[in-house]
């Protein structure tokens, strides 16, 4: 190993105690490669299991709690104790390379394409359109189905439990139910879920939050990793604002959390809201609560070089998204000082190889511009 990078492989223990074997994840990203039930299939297991053997641990792609909260074609689920086979499959898999299991959960709320639920209807935490094609108005939730999903967070947890993940992660980021009850911009609510003061969009927020961990307190018999995932703004107006969320950071800071994964494309990048506002977001959020919750940065960081300078800035933990899809053993390369031969671009020839999923294999190709496609020649 070149010496200039063994701060990646540096271990790093949780506030659980749980130790990770190094400082770098595997980002959540959606494969769309489950089956129609929401169970895992033979090629979804192994493009996990490629990717697994270097990580300290994997963060899946989503799953969802409830078949009204299901956002993606061949998402993964966690909605009934029918799942649970599925689910120990996924976790014996990435843990068999030596990598922690944490299942991301999430209901996607009004982002719920109306054809992939049961009654073609989404809901949220008000009747407030996204601005997005293809989606329909949703509808508000009572308060008793505001309660009832809640419980489902924990029952997703419970199953994860049972199923043999190491850990969950809250997906409170990227538009979904949890960041739609924070956000003024879809909670127009009056009662004790919503209203003009931050501390009451986040209501919902924290009430998983504990959920989860009291899923956790009854059902696991070790150590049990609950992390949050969070987008810092929102374009809409009104939309969440940095400053509202460096008010709820100091909040999650002080919930049963083993750490914050901020959703961003650049970790370097500034403000979605404001041009002239360059100051890296990650890198705001490790400054107001790093000394008191661990943070997971993510976001174009392709090489060691560029992963090596993140952490220099004091973020514990590095998630790689589409660096693990171009080159599977991106951390073992590194590991064994074949860092040069690390890709950062991907070959349209190459699926077989990388051992990608067809259905994700081809989403990557019909998205010109999300990874950086060699020329077919």
């Amino acid at each position: 190993m070149n010496d200039t990078y063994k701060s990646l492989f540096e271990p790093f223990t949780l506030p659980n105690g749980i130790e990770l074997k190094n400082r770098i994840l595997m980002a959540p990203m959606t494969n769309y490669s489950s089956d129609d039930e929401g169970k895992v299939t033979e090629e979804e297991l192994a493009y996990y299991k490629e990717r697994a053997g270097g990580v300290g641990a994997v963060v899946t792609a989503v799953a969802y709690i409830t078949p009204g909260g299901k956002g993606f074609p061949g998402e993964i689920s966690a909605h009934s104790d029918d799942m649970i086979p599925s689910l120990r499959r996924l976790a014996a898999t990435i843990k068999g390379e030596g990598a922690k299991a944490i299942l991301q959960i999430f209901h996607a709320g009004r982002m719920a394409p109306p054809e992939l639920l049961p009654d073609g209807q989404s809901v949220s935490a008000s009747a407030v359109q996204a601005n997005r094609p293809g989606l329909v108005k949703p509808r508000e939730l009572t308060e008793e189905e505001i309660e009832t999903i809640i419980q489902e967070f924990g029952d997703a947890t419970r199953r994860a439990i049972e199923a043999g993940f190491d850990g969950v992660e809250i997906h409170g980021a990227n538009t979904y139910l949890i960041q739609q009850f924070f956000s003024p911009h879809s909670n127009c609510r009056t009662d004790k879920w919503g209203g003009t003061t931050i501390s009451r969009r986040a209501a919902f927020p924290l009430a998983v939050i504990d959920r989860v961990n009291a899923a956790v307190e009854e059902h696991s018999h070790d150590e049990f990793i609950v992390g949050y995932r969070l987008s810092p703004e929102e374009i809409e107006e009104p939309g969440i604002t940095m400053e509202d969320t460096l008010q709820l950071v100091d909040t999650l800071a002080k919930q049963e959390l083993d750490y914050l994964h901020v959703s961003v494309q650049d970790f370097w990048r500034g403000s979605i809201r404001d041009e002239e506002d360059t100051e890296s977001r990650v890198m705001m959020i490790q400054e107001r609560v790093g000394d008191k919750i661990p943070v997971i940065g993510v976001g174009s960081l392709h090489t060691p070089a560029d992963v090596k300078r993140a952490l220099d800035t004091g973020v514990p933990l590095i998630a790689l998204g589409r660096e693990l899809i171009m080159e599977p053993t991106w951390v073992q390369k590194v590991q064994y000082g074949e860092e040069d031969s690390i890709k950062v671009t991907l070959d349209p020839n190459d699926q077989d190889r990388l051992v990608v999923p067809d259905n994700l294999w081809n989403t990557i190709m019909n998205a010109p511009g999300w990874f950086p496609v060699e020329d077919d020649k």
